[in-house]
C-alpha cells in the first residue's frame, strides 16, 4: 500500500488581524505536523481572513497576506499545506490558494466561480480566472505559476476547487478529473446556514465519487467579522465514502480532522473506470515537484457514521457561538439585556447561558478564561453568569404580574444579575410635558402610537447607562416577524449594538422555547424556568390592561404573518400571488380576512424599510434573511405596492 495521511482544518481567523491570523495558523500547522500530517488543507482566505470587505481593494492588503505567506513556509517545511490569501495580479485582485513544500511556494490556484449573492459580495473585490489560463508570477521572491493549475508531487497529481468551485454545475473537478488525480482541495469560507452542512456533505462525497479522489473539504469557524457565522464542518471523503468529519461550532481557535487514504488503491480504481478518458495530454497548468513522499505502512481509514442536529440545535449553537466570538473580539465586558418576560427578550438570555455552557463544555474553565482574558471572569463557572449577562426588567403601569414573574425567574434560574426597574415617573414626566406643549392632554383614544411608543423609548437611557458602567454590549431584541411588518420601536426595543434574534422569526422562537424547556442537549441542561415564559400569549405591554392587546390582535397570526413573508420577499410574488398562496396555505382563515392581512403586510413593508435600515447587526442563519446591508435590499423609498393592492381589493 502506498497511503497518505491527508487533513482538513476549520480557524477561527478575524479580518486584517495580521499577527493573530499568523499565529492560528502556525498553531494549526504544528498541530497537524505533530499528528503526522503529510497534507494538509486551510481554509480560503485564511490568511487574511475573508470579511475584509472593501480592504481587500487596499494594495497592502494583499502586501501583508504575502509576508504572512512568507512567514508560513518555514513551519513545517516537509508538509505539503494549502492556505488561502488573495493575490494581486496586473492590478486585478484574484481569490487564490497558495500550495507550499520545503519552503517553496508550488502555484496558486485561482478561484474560477465567484460567490456574488446574499452575504457574498466577491466580484466587487475579486475577478473570476478563467478556466485553462496560466501566469508566470513571483510570489515570496520565487518564480511560479498563478492560475487553473494541478499540482504533481512524486507521482500523486492534486487539483484544487475554492469553495464556490465546487457549487456551480460546471465545477472545475470535472475538468480536473480527466487528468487523473488522486487528491482534490477545497479551502471553503461557506457560511452556516440551516441544514446546509447536509448540501456540503452531498458535494463533497458527490465529488469524491465521480471524480474518483480522495476530496478534502476545509472551512472557516466562528463570527469572523460580525454578520456570518462560520461553522467549520471539514470534511474527507474517498471515492464516494465519507472518511472523516467533526463536530461543527467549535470554540477552539481551530480543528483538525485527518484521514489515512490508499492512492495506489485508488490509482487502482481509477485505472479500473470506464469513464476514463485515455491518454489525454498533460494539462497547461500542471506543476511537477520533484519530491518523495513517505508512504505510511497503515490501513486505510474506514467510513465513518455522522450525525447532523436539527434545526432547534443548530441555531442553539450557531448563535451562541456568534455571540461568543463577538462579544471577545469587540472586548465587550459581557451583555446587558432590557428582559420582559416575553418570548424575544427571554430566547436571548437563554442564548447566552447556552454561550457559557458550550463554551465551558468544549473549553473547561481556563480554556474559557484564555479567551476571555479581556474579563475578570471567577474561577467558579456557577458565578460567570452574573458577569457575563445583566438582565433588567422595567416596569411601567401597563406591566402584568405574569411577565415580571417570567423575567425574574428566568433571569435567576440562569444565575444572570437581575434589577427590577420602573419607569412610571419617566413615562408621565415625557406625557405630561408633551402634553403641556401641545395645549391638550393625551389620551389613548386620539394619541394611541405615542403612548405606546414612549414607554418603550424611555427604556433606552436607563439600560444603555447600565451597558456603559458594565462596558458591556446591549443586546437588541426585536425577532424577524416583527421587522418585516415594523412592529418595533425605534431607539426602544431596537436598541443595542447586536440583534441576536432579527434573523429568525416569530414562530420558530416560540417553538425553540418549549422545545428549550423540555429538551436537553448533549452536555447541556434544559431550562426548564422557561414554562412561565412559554405560558404567556406574545404582547407588547404597552397599553392599559382592558385593552387585552397581543401581538397578534396588533398584527395577524404569526403564522400568517411568516406565510406572507416567505411568498413576498423570500420568493418575489405579487400581492395577488402571495394571496392565492395562502388560501391554499391557511384555508382555516376567511378568504376576505387574508386578503387584508396580505394588504396589510406590503402596505406595512413599504412602510419600514427605514427601520430595516436601522436595525442593529443580526446574524445571517438562513435564505430568509432581512438584512438589508447583506441579503435582502428594499428601497427605503417606493411606491408601495399602490396598484397591486387595488387590484387585490377588488378580487
Amino acid at each position: 500500500m502506498r497511503c497518505l495521511k491527508v487533513s482538513a482544518a476549520c480557524i477561527n481567523q478575524t479580518p486584517l488581524d495580521w499577527e493573530g491570523n499568523y499565529a492560528r495558523l502556525r498553531a494549526a500547522i504544528l498541530d497537524a505536523q505533530q499528528s503526522g500530517i503529510q497534507l494538509l488543507c486551510l481554509p480560503e482566505l485564511a490568511i487574511t481572513g475573508y470579511g475584509c470587505e472593501d480592504m481587500f481593494l487596499a494594495p497592502d492588503t494583499c502586501e501583508h497576506a504575502e509576508e504572512i505567506l512568507y512567514s508560513l513556509l518555514s513551519v513545517a517545511p516537509d508538509m505539503v499545506i494549502l492556505v488561502g490569501l488573495p493575490w494581486r495580479h496586473h492590478n486585478t485582485i484574484f481569490n487564490t490558494a497558495a500550495l507550499i513544500h520545503q519552503g517553496q511556494v508550488l502555484g496558486l490556484y485561482a478561484k474560477q466561480n465567484l460567490a456574488g449573492d446574499g452575504v457574498h459580495y466577491e466580484p466587487r473585490w475579486f475577478s473570476p480566472w478563467k478556466a485553462g489560463e496560466v501566469a508566470e508570477v513571483t510570489v515570496c521572491g520565487q518564480q511560479t505559476f498563478l492560475g487553473d493549475v494541478l499540482f504533481d508531487l512524486g507521482g500523486v497529481t492534486i487539483g484544487v476547487e475554492i469553495c464556490e468551485d465546487a457549487w456551480v454545475a460546471d465545477r472545475p473537478g470535472a475538468r480536473i478529473a480527466k487528468f487523473g488525480p488522486e487528491i482534490i482541495l477545497n479551502p471553503s469560507a461557506s457560511h452556516f446556514a440551516f441544514e446546509k452542512q447536509k448540501v456540503r456533505e452531498r458535494f463533497v462525497v458527490e465529488g469524491s465519487r465521480a471524480f474518483g479522489v480522495t476530496y478534502v473539504y476545509a472551512n472557516l469557524l466562528g463570527n469572523e467579522s460580525g454578520r456570518i457565522v462560520f461553522d467549520g464542518g471539514a470534511m474527507i471523503a474517498n471515492f464516494g465514502e465519507l472518511l472523516a468529519t467533526e463536530k461543527r461550532f467549535s470554540y477552539k481557535d481551530h480543528t483538525l480532522i485527518d484521514a489515512i487514504v490508499d492512492i495506489e488503491l485508488n490509482q487502482s480504481k481509477q485505472a479500473a473506470s470506464a469513464s476514463r478518458q485515455a491518454a489525454l495530454e498533460p494539462a497547461d497548468g500542471l506543476i511537477e515537484v520533484e519530491m518523495q513522499w513517505d508512504w505510511l505502512n497503515a490501513a486505510p481509514s474506514p467510513p465513518k457514521e455522522r450525525k447532523l442536529w436539527c434545526k432547534e440545535e443548530e441555531f442553539s449553537r450557531a448563535v451562541a457561538l456568534a455571540l461568543f466570538d463577538y462579544m471577545r473580539k469587540s472586548y465587550s465586558n459581557g451583555f446587558t439585556l432590557s428582559l420582559s418576560g416575553g418570548a424575544d427578550s427571554s430566547a436571548v438570555a437563554c442564548l447566552v447561558k447556552l454561550m457559557r455552557d458550550f463554551s465551558l463544555a468544549e473549553l473547561g474553565v481556563e480554556g474559557v478564561q484564555k479567551k476571555l482574558a479581556h474579563m475578570d471572569l471567577s474561577n467558579d463557572p456557577q458565578n460567570w453568569m452574573t458577569d457575563l449577562l445583566a438582565c433588567v426588567y422595567q416596569a411601567s403601569e401597563n406591566s402584568g404580574e405574569a411577565t415580571e414573574h417570567s423575567a425574574e425567574s428566568l433571569a435567576k434560574s440562569i444565575g444572570a444579575d437581575y434589577q427590577r426597574w420602573s419607569i412610571s415617573t419617566l413615562v408621565d414626566t415625557y406625557t405630561n410635558m408633551v402634553s403641556e406643549g401641545i395645549g391638550r392632554k393625551m389620551s389613548w383614544e386620539t394619541d394611541d402610537i405615542p403612548l405606546q411608543n414612549i414607554q418603550a423609548r424611555v427604556r433606552a437611557p436607563g439600560i444603555w447607562m447600565l451597558t456603559n458602567i458594565r462596558n458591556s454590549l446591549l443586546l437588541s431584541t426585536s425577532n424577524r416577524s416583527e421587522a418585516a411588518v415594523g412592529y418595533a420601536t425605534m431607539d426602544g426595543d431596537t436598541c443595542g449594538g447586536i440583534s441576536p434574534i432579527a434573523g429568525i422569526d416569530k414562530a420558530f422562537l416560540r417553538h425553540w422555547l418549549t422545545w428549550l424547556e423540555l429538551s436537553a442537549m448533549e452536555g447541556i441542561e434544559k431550562i426548564e424556568a422557561l414554562s412561565a415564559v412559554n405560558a404567556l400569549q406574545p404582547t407588547a405591554e404597552l397599553r392599559p390592561e382592558e385593552y387585552t392587546q397581543t401581538d397578534e390582535s396588533d398584527l395577524m397570526p404569526y403564522t400568517v404573518l411568516d406565510a406572507i413573508e416567505k411568498a413576498a420577499i423570500r420568493d418575489r410574488r405579487s400581492p395577488k400571488d402571495c394571496f392565492v398562496v395562502l388560501t391554499a396555505d391557511c384555508s382555516e382563515y376567511d378568504r376576505e380576512l387574508l386578503k387584508s392581512w396580505v394588504i396589510k403586510f406590503f402596505k406595512l413593508w413599504s412602510r419600514n424599510q427605514w427601520k430595516r435600515e436601522r436595525y442593529a447587526p443580526c446574524f445571517h442563519l438562513d435564505d430568509e434573511n432581512l438584512d438589508p446591508k447583506t441579503w435582502c435590499r428594499f428601497p427605503i423609498l417606493s411606491g408601495g405596492f399602490k396598484q397591486d393592492l387595488e387590484a387585490l381589493e377588488k378580487l
